[in-house]
């Protein structure tokens, strides 16, 4: 390295700087020792950094999230201030000019100085860059996991289809299969499908409702005249604005009502369950019910049309 001296009469003359000189002299008495030290500590943070990742993806204990991040967070910062205190060159960096007026040339020798000492640095201890940057590029990624595990699976096509289908038996909370005798007019009841009691998309709400005078069933639209036999009529309970549960039922109105934003779905004969207020945007989807030859309660088909609220890609 050279810097300017001389007098103000002349040009100055350049003066050589061993790499060897003190200004270049790291505080660590065994530099090879703390350059071992300080790849240890890198090595540390990028292995916290990949546990850390590793927890969140497998939803791993609160415990193992903070030691793995704690590591990771602990081993690169050490690393990083023990580089700067004990590797980097103590200078002084300073130089005599004879001018506060440079030169051309003599910018151009002090951007080559200054840059030589980064290059002298950077280049002994390029493995430690390495490693630095290893841990970095892990902690950048794992940093996005909140954007991709947190976020869940994309909902594509899944309240396309739920585990009703062709003869499933009505069965209560507690796995009990529903008679027809279970329900007196006015009643009302959770069930599901045999086999996914509790299932958040099979969740159905059954009503028994008396048919109108004179008639055993009740016809909620055109074609559905077998659907509700002895006036036990069946609706998902996944509401069609958000999904939230449409747990309440007036008996006198013959009305569904969704607690969560107040939607209420009339479900009296020839109604189809079509919202009349609230701001669900579509009737619930109805279950075709049938009564077996021991009087039990089964499914004629799935629902007829996919449960919860619309996505894009449906035109229901």
């Amino acid at each position: 390295m050279s810097g300017p001296t001389g007098d103000t009469h002349g040009e100055p003359t350049p003066v050589t700087v061993r790499l060897d000189a003190d200004q270049f002299k790291v505080a660590a008495a065994n530099p090879r020792q703390m350059e071992r030290t300080v790849a240890a500590t890198f090595l540390l943070g990028l292995a916290g950094f990949v546990g850390f990742g590793a927890a969140y993806w497998v939803n791993a204990s609160n415990a193992w999230l903070g030691v793995s991040l704690g590591a990771g967070f602990v081993g690169l910062g050490f690393g990083m201030v023990a580089w700067g205190k004990y590797l980097m060159p103590r200078g002084p960096f300073s130089e005599s000019r004879h001018s506060m007026v440079p030169t051309k040339a003599e910018k151009a020798r002090i951007i080559s100085d200054f840059s030589s000492r980064g290059k002298v640095v950077v280049e002994r201890r390029g493995f430690l860059v390495k490693i630095l940057g290893a841990a970095g590029a892990v902690f950048g990624v794992v940093a996005m996991f909140p954007l991709i595990r947190s976020l869940g699976p994309l909902p594509k096509h899944f309240s396309e289809a739920t585990h009703w289908h062709k003869d499933s038996y009505l069965v209560n909370v507690n796995g009990e299969r529903v008679h027809k005798d279970d329900l007196e007019y006015g009643g009302v009841l959770t069930v599901f499908p045999e086999g996914d009691v509790g299932g958040a998309l099979s969740q159905t709400t059954l009503v028994r409702q008396l048919p109108p005078k004179g008639e055993v069933n009740i016809v909620t639209a055109p074609g559905r005249e077998t659907w509700s036999p002895l006036g036990y009529m069946a609706f998902s309970r996944v509401c069609t604005h958000a999904g939230c549960p449409v747990a309440l039922y007036q008996e006198l109105t013959h009305q569904l009502l969704c607690p969560c934003h107040q939607s209420l779905f009339d479900i009296g004969p020839g109604a189809a369950a079509q919202p009349v207020f609230g701001p669900a945007p579509r009737p619930l989807p109805q279950l075709p019910l049938y009564i077996d030859a021991q009087g039990y309660l089964r499914a004629q088909a799935p629902f007829d049309q996919p449960v919860g609220p619309s996505f894009w890609w449906r035109r229901d």
